[in-house]
């Protein structure tokens, strides 16, 4: 039994030490639509080479000896070119490949040449998500797995690109958060009263037209190529060129069109506004205590109905209908919570990497409604990497 052992441990070793004699180099890539040079590819699969310990790795600078006789070595891809490389540097294989980027994937490609043999002993072609910094790892992988080795299955599921219906990064996704800045214009009802009427009476005091100033957060929960569900929430104040502090936050389910990025959303607003109980004559709003103060002086003063020098009531006093008082918007009153329905229609104009949101939005109660233009700006983020 140990002569059986000792024999199998030699023969393992024998095979390791013949497996180490094999020799391969790493020809410059072919690089497209990313920032990185064919050399530097090169050096990303020369040392996931070496982690492997497999061949011995012929380095660049030995490789350089060779090759500054032929300079079409330096941009030799094909299959010919490879095994004619390889002869000249003496190695058993020859490994080559390309790196290419399409907008939100890389795609790379990696082939190995048996160099006596003259054929193409193996290839591998894989889509990684559009991760630049992480090309090391993604080269890696194809020449972990060319050579039957199972890489890392946590750093393969983050680094390949999925092509889903709903995606996190590859897929339908423009995310418009950002500030937004805009005018808007209180167009019926009583609101235009409350704005209009004078501080004496509660009113704003200001014209119906305001700037407002704001910031937009925004969630994709649904996005395909040309179709995106958006949760969206706006925290919007207006009339501050008018001495005015008026805050609305506004919660809206949003679905964007196409790739001209049109959009259409709708939702909740909600505020704080003022109101008290009164009555609006000939124009003038008084609040129930002033009216009916004003009200009983009428009925005092009058000579018919109240006796100025004995005191003597013609005409008993009566307080005006309940019925006649409603609810008015009142900057004297009490502060109570708002709401508003908001619906909105607009589209993104694309500039690179600048997203331009620019909507049209109507809100209104039973008070009357706003109607309001808004424009925003914010640039695409970068993807997040899987160390990060």
């Amino acid at each position: 039994m140990k002569t059986k052992h000792y024999l199998l441990t030699l023969l393992f070793m024998m095979m390791t030490i013949t497996g180490m004699t094999e020799t391969i180099a790493v020809s410059n890539f072919s690089t497209s639509g990313l920032d990185i040079k064919p050399e530097f590819a090169a050096k990303f699969a020369r040392l996931e080479l070496i982690k492997m310990d497999k061949y011995k790795v012929l380095d660049e600078f030995d490789m350089a000896e060779v090759m500054e006789g032929n300079t079409d070595f330096y941009t030799c891809y094909g299959k010919s070119c490879l095994i004619e490389l390889g002869k000249a540097l003496k190695v058993d294989y020859v490994l080559s490949g390309s790196v290419d980027g399409f907008s939100n994937k890389i795609v790379i490609t990696i082939k190995l040449i048996d160099v006596a043999g003259s054929n193409l002993k193996a290839t591998r072609t894989m889509e990684f998500d559009n991760q630049n910094s992480e090309l090391q790892r993604m080269i890696g992988i194809i020449i972990q797995e060319m050579h039957g080795v199972t890489p890392d299955p946590f750093t393969k599921s983050q680094l390949e690109y999925k092509n889903e219906v709903i995606t996190s990064n590859n897929v339908g996704r423009m995310n418009n958060s950002g500030p937004r800045v805009g005018i808007a214009y209180v167009a019926t009802g009583d609101l235009t009263k409350f704005y209009t009427r004078k501080e004496a009476q509660g009113g704003l005091g200001i014209l119906p037209l305001m700037t407002t100033i704001g910031y937009q957060f925004e969630a994709q929960y649904i996005g395909t190529e040309n179709f995106s569900a958006l949760g969206e929430l706006v925290f919007n104040i207006g009339g501050m060129e008018q001495g005015q502090f008026i805050p609305t936050m506004t919660l809206m389910n949003g679905f964007r069109f196409g790739k001209a990025g049109w959009e259409f959303a709708f939702g909740p607003s909600f505020g704080v506004r003022k109101y008290s109980t009164g009555i609006e004559v000939d124009g003038v709003y008084y609040r129930k205590a002033d009216y009916e103060q004003m009200k009983y002086e009428q009925w005092r003063n009058d000579p018919t109905q109240f006796n100025q020098t004995t005191g003597e009531v013609y005409v008993d006093y009566v307080a005006p209908d309940q019925s006649l008082y409603s609810k008015f918007l009142d900057k004297r009153g009490s502060t109570e919570l708002n709401a508003n329905w908001v619906m909105a229609f607009g589209r993104t104009f694309r500039s690179g990497a600048l997203n331009i949101p620019v909507n049209l939005y109507y809100s209104s109660n039973k008070y009357g409604g706003i109607i309001g233009a808004s424009v925003g700006f914010n640039v695409n983020k970068r993807i997040k990497l899987i160390n990060e």
